[in-house]
């Protein structure tokens, strides 16, 4: 199976979006409004339909991109919010393809967890690229046995904290606590400070 974005595409139109909770996780929208800085300029990849997207426009963000394999979750997201994405803000793009200016700030939901394994140290790679100095990747990841049997594949607090010492400090790794029902026990929240 080949994770592309043709792979995306017709997941979305079939609507085999088992991931999709139809709304903000919990824990990224408590991170979000506790975000004083308005002015942060913030990257959201494999944002999928946008609701944290959508949860930052509602809270004042301005400076967001949403960057997205497939077109579909990305022509959603400009119907729903018409007045609220310059067309170069929502990219149709592979992620590690994308050169951006640096960000402050970068929210991972379910993205990571998307991504085959293997890619995990070329993701923690070209996040330490997008960020500038002291930029922070924030956000969940899963937190139940590596599985090959993905999407979305595991991983463990053990796993991140080696992948990801390398480049960051790790600020936050801890378990979630707010959680929607089927995902509570299984996610870890994160702060990471590029170093």
């Amino acid at each position: 199976m080949k994770l592309n974005k043709q792979y995306w595409q017709e997941r979305y139109e079939a609507q085999r979006t088992g991931w999709d909770m139809g709304g903000v996780s919990p824990p990224i929208g408590t991170y979000i409004d506790q975000l004083a800085n308005k002015d942060l300029r913030i990257l959201l990849p494999g944002a999928g339909m946008g609701y944290e997207a959508a949860h930052m426009v509602a809270s004042g963000f301005r400076n967001l991109t949403i960057l997205d394999i497939a077109p579909y979750p990305l022509e959603r997201l400009q119907k729903r919010l018409p007045d609220s994405f310059p067309p170069e803000n929502l990219i149709e793009m592979d992620f590690f393809k994308y050169q951006g200016k640096p960000f402050d700030l970068i929210l991972e939901h379910t993205f990571f967890c998307a991504l085959p394994p293997e890619l995990r140290p070329e993701y923690v790679l070209k996040m330490s690229q997008l960020l500038k100095p002291g930029g922070k990747l924030a956000g969940l990841f899963f937190d139940f046995p590596l599985t090959d049997k993905g999407p979305p594949f595991g991983g463990s607090k053990e796993e991140y904290e080696a992948l990801f010492a390398p480049h960051f400090h790790l600020r936050v790794l801890e378990r979630a606590i707010n959680s929607i029902k089927p995902r509570a026990g299984s996610e870890l929240f994160f702060i990471f400070e590029k170093k």
